[in-house]
């Protein structure tokens, strides 16, 4: 059996295909060869977000999309066809807001926990659906307690931890660290896919269908042997 790491940079409101994909690819005899491990890794796309926010359909419009209603629809339609492919129901209101306290929870317990792996994708997994499917805010208190009580952590734990925005917040340095690290070695696109193989690793950038990944996690699985 081969033990492949999947170091995944992404950014909380960034789109994620790599569930869709693992449950592809495990529901085959690959399971059998190589058990695959997702690491995450923080990036910030626009770190100078208030933590407080703002719309999110007039942000993308006005800073992604020149303010231009028929481009910002054309984005619609593409992120609807992604998320169909990975049945993710995509919504595009709610608020967009700096990320950092969600990469701040999902570092720490990915980093602390016996079952670290294991948290973390159920806490991106809530992340992503509140945020997405939901329109909730990305990092505001009530939706990081939701995704932990999502991924099993104690309500208590969870809270406190959560409650601790002063200068010396736990694991904030760790992670201001690890942001550095991942800003050099990412350009402006996440997410960043890479996997490790046995014989070569493979590197996939962006937004991609969902049969993109897997044939990359097969390559890994046929040269596992």
């Amino acid at each position: 059996m081969y033990d492949s790491t999947i170091d995944f940079t992404l950014d909380t409101i960034c789109p994620c295909q790599e569930e869709a994909t693992l449950r592809r690819v495990r529901a085959t005899d690959a399971s059998s060869k190589v058990t695959f491990t997702i690491k995450y890794l923080p990036y910030q796309l626009y770190p100078g977000a208030s933590q407080t926010g703002e719309d999110k359909y007039e942000w993308y419009k006005r800073s992604c999309y020149g303010d231009s209603d028929e481009k910002m629809k054309m984005f619609q339609t593409l992120m609807t066809a992604y998320g169909a492919s990975a049945g993710i129901n995509y919504k595009f209101n709610g608020t967009v807001a700096n990320t950092l306290p969600a990469h701040r929870l999902i570092q720490h317990y990915q980093a602390t926990s016996p079952n670290g792996a294991e948290i973390a994708d159920k806490l991106v997994l809530s992340l992503y659906h509140q945020y997405f499917e939901e329109e909730k805010h990305p990092s505001s208190a009530e939706t990081l307690l939701a995704a932990a009580q999502a991924a099993g952590v104690e309500e208590g734990e969870a809270r406190k931890f959560i409650a601790d925005v002063g200068k010396d917040q736990e694991g904030m340095h760790e992670l201001k660290v690890l942001i550095g690290e991942e800003a050099g070695n990412v350009l402006d696109q996440v997410p960043v896919v890479r996997v490790e193989g046995r014989k070569r690793d493979v590197t996939i950038t962006g937004a991609n269908e969902v049969e993109d990944y897997v044939k990359a996690l097969m390559q890994i699985v046929r040269e596992s042997e």
